[in-house]
């Protein structure tokens, strides 16, 4: 019995891939707005009836390929961080350099988590946790170091010193508010500066972006207040 349900989960997990990577495909094709399970469906020579026994609907569908590529898009990031050995500085740049190569070779996946939403989906709670792994990983490099930014900026509004009062209490990060509304902000220029590379903004501008994006996170990096040298 433990055999046969074996053989069938494994069966199962088999044909589950096979079907995001037809709609991934798909995703490239037409974009997310078009994702159809019947058209999955009929290009894996199946009747949609059996297809909803695995995806019950094109948002389940929809919910799995964003898991996944954030998944994936985290694991790229972690997985260019040299490690506490290495400088924060050079962490902290492989990481964004990771995150940016992950993105470059999968821009239809990256525009389905970074792009324009998809009309009438709601992300469920589900995808909080693997959406928070660049920034937790970035975070992780910030608070091992030694901080001494560059400038400290304006005084937060007491509406986003609030903000991130609460938001630094969940992350447990030993961070103050204005460590936490820098570390935002550089979490806001390094998908931006990724997603107006992939969508074209760049184009004649600064091309390739491979300097600009160097450059913009060691900017970053002096917001922060990450030292060059390992502490």
């Amino acid at each position: 019995m433990t055999a046969i349900r074996t053989a069938r989960e494994r069966a199962r997990a088999e044909l589950t891939q096979e079907i995001k990577d037809e709609a991934r495909r798909q995703l490239g094709e037409a974009g997310a707005h078009s994702l159809s399970l019947r058209a999955v469906a009929r290009e894996l020579g199946m009747v949609s009836s059996a297809l909803y026994r695995y995806f019950p609907s094109r948002d389940h569908l929809l919910t799995a390929l964003i898991i996944d590529a954030y998944n994936a898009l985290g694991e790229a990031a972690e997985g260019a961080d040299p490690g506490p050995g290495q400088s924060p500085r050079g962490r902290w740049r492989e990481i964004w350099r990771g995150a940016r190569k992950w993105a470059r070779a999968h821009p239809h996946e990256y525009a389905l988590i970074y792009g324009s939403p998809v009309p009438g989906y709601r992300a469920p709670e589900d995808t909080i946790a693997p959406a928070g792994r660049v920034a937790l990983a970035l975070l992780e490099v910030v608070r091992s170091a030694s901080l001494t930014p560059a400038r400290t900026g304006p005084a937060l509004p007491a509406k986003l010193k609030e903000q991130a009062r609460i938001l630094a209490a969940h992350l447990g990060a030993g961070l103050s508010e204005a460590d936490i509304a820098r570390l935002l902000i550089a979490w806001t220029q390094l998908f931006g500066a990724i997603g107006l590379e992939l969508f074209g903004q760049y184009n004649k501008v600064v091309e390739p972006a491979d300097w600009f994006f160097d450059y913009s996170a060691e900017q970053m990096a002096d917001l922060i207040g990450l030292p060059a040298k390992k502490a």
